[in-house]
């Protein structure tokens, strides 16, 4: 998380703690999760026909094409006519915007805009299966005059790749692929934009060519909240992805700590431990739907790399990534770890005067501590199942 944004967040809960009101502190810190958790992000993808948008918004949302229900519609003709929604299966304040192309509208860039609702988006994604167009460029320059951020993405790489090797008796990729971009990039600049942003991807590769630029530019571009939410939303395409997410989940578990050593200044035995069960129990089910590693997330995979579910379970090590999370299951894998603080906790509420804050102080270390364990496991489960989808070594 942005060092400004948890600095911010932190000096919240200080002025409420200081003010020793434990309710207040709880609402506080529930109000610093929710901003972390439940930020807007919009996306809008917009591209000729054919040019692969739709399909990009799918895999995004962990979609696949064939899923009737709930993939956005592709096809090798303009199958979008409206301005049309898809919120993230896993993330309801995540939304991809699948937009008609410019030029398939009888609006022109500036109208367009309009016509779609340009001011929800957080950004523009512009998509083309070749060379970017005249229309391409007027929209770019519209959206840059409104103050926001568009990136062009050249799609279907492995198409051209592919097409290449064929022709060319010393084909090189890397040679390639650098031709293909600079080749789009000078296009871009003779119809006007000085210095684009290309970038050249495969929806069906996704962790291939330059989708971790993609995922970088916007990373640093985005506002910090916005940019966190993306990054959670965002499929594990990659083993650095996959370290981004857990280290963003990571910098958030001091948040549910600080309220279990609230929940913990509670003068009632037994009560810290049954919230702190139940509120791990939640925290941990976000990692596993984080990571893909809740139930639906790992069916999509299986889908989509056509590598077997049981396959992809079977390599996951950790008991929380195999079951339902429930605070049953999770006292079950407690009973297996130090327990010692936890039964400190409860000890320290029987000291007179001291034994409250004592209590706090425990609560905080037991909760951090418990939440960073389960997290580390679950981080290399994701590891695992991302280098089995690809056909990598499974070892980490």
């Amino acid at each position: 998380m942005d060092t400004q944004v948890d600095c911010e967040l932190m000096e919240e809960i200080k002025e409420a703690l200081q003010n020793n009101d434990l309710l207040l502190v709880a609402e506080t810190i529930q109000k610093c999760l929710d901003k972390l958790n439940n930020t807007p992000l919009n996306i809008a993808i917009t591209g000729g026909s054919g040019s692969g948008k739709s399909t990009f918004v799918n895999v995004l949302r962990g979609i696949d094409n064939r899923d009737k229900e709930r993939a956005a519609p592709t096809g090798v003709v303009e199958t979008t006519s409206e301005v049309t929604s898809y919120p993230h299966p896993n993330y309801p304040n995540v939304t991809l915007w699948d937009l008609p192309g410019i030029g398939t509208t009888t609006f022109p860039a500036d109208k367009y805009l309009e016509h779609v609702g340009f001011d929800k988006f957080d950004f523009f994604i512009i998509i083309s299966v070749d060379r970017f167009r005249e229309n391409d460029v007027k929209l770019a320059q519209e959206i840059q005059k409104m103050g926001k951020k568009f990136y062009f993405v050249r799609s279907k790489i492995d198409n051209n790749l592919r097409d290449e090797e064929r022709s060319q008796r010393k084909f090189n990729e890397e040679t390639t692929l650098a031709q293909i971009r600079e080749n789009c990039i000078k296009g871009l600049q003779k119809l006007g934009i000085e210095t684009p942003q290309v970038f050249l991807l495969s929806s069906f590769d996704l962790h291939l060519y330059d989708f971790r630029l993609l995922e970088e530019t916007l990373e640093r571009e985005l506002p910090a909240l916005k940019r966190n939410v993306l990054l959670l939303a965002l499929p594990s395409v990659s083993l650095e992805i996959i370290n981004k997410k857990k280290e963003a989940l990571q910098a958030n578990i001091k948040y549910y700590a600080i309220l279990s050593a609230v929940v913990g200044g509670v003068p009632v035995p037994g009560i810290s431990s049954a919230v702190d069960i139940g509120m791990i129990a939640g925290v941990v089910t976000q990692y596993k739907v984080v990571f893909g590693l809740d139930i639906p997330s790992l069916e999509r995979l299986a889908q989509t790399t056509r590598v077997p579910l049981d396959d992809l379970r079977a390599v996951m090590i950790s008991p929380l990534a195999a079951k339902k999370i429930t605070p049953d299951l999770v006292m079950k894998e407690l009973q297996h770890r130090d327990m010692s603080v936890m039964a400190a906790e409860e000890v320290s509420r029987c000291i007179p005067i001291l034994g409250i804050p004592a209590a706090m102080g425990l609560s905080f270390i037991s909760t951090y501590r418990v939440l960073s364990t389960f997290l580390d496991m679950l981080a290399d489960d994701a590891e695992r199942v991302f280098k089995k989808a690809l056909g990598l070594n499974t070892s980490v």
